[in-house]
């Protein structure tokens, strides 16, 4: 209880910023992310993708960007983090304006 008697939310203090001070999850992955171009669309909702390195990827797109319809064109540019497994797959995370 409070000292004028009203308890607060859940009876927890509030807590602010970041947990334990780890980044959040945005920041970590356009950290991680490669950058490329969107060379070719390919069926089943998947992108070909060539990296600022040369590389040509494969990939498909981030659950977030496809709940929040954000379309894909040839051309544009995009964030990628690539598998650990297989480094020819990759999962676009961000369309990259700029």
């Amino acid at each position: 209880m409070d000292s004028d008697g009203a308890r607060s939310a859940g009876g927890r203090p509030e807590v602010t910023g970041d947990r334990h001070g780890e980044r959040s999850t945005t920041a970590a992955a356009r950290e991680d992310a490669l950058i490329g171009v969107v060379t070719e669309q390919l069926p089943s909702a998947l992108y070909r993708v060539r990296l600022e390195a040369g590389q040509l990827v494969t990939a498909h797109i981030a659950d977030r960007m496809d709940r929040n319809f954000i379309r894909l064109l040839v051309g544009d540019r995009v964030a990628v983090e690539l598998s650990p497994v297989d480094r020819g797959r990759g999962r676009i995370t961000a369309k990259v304006t700029g």
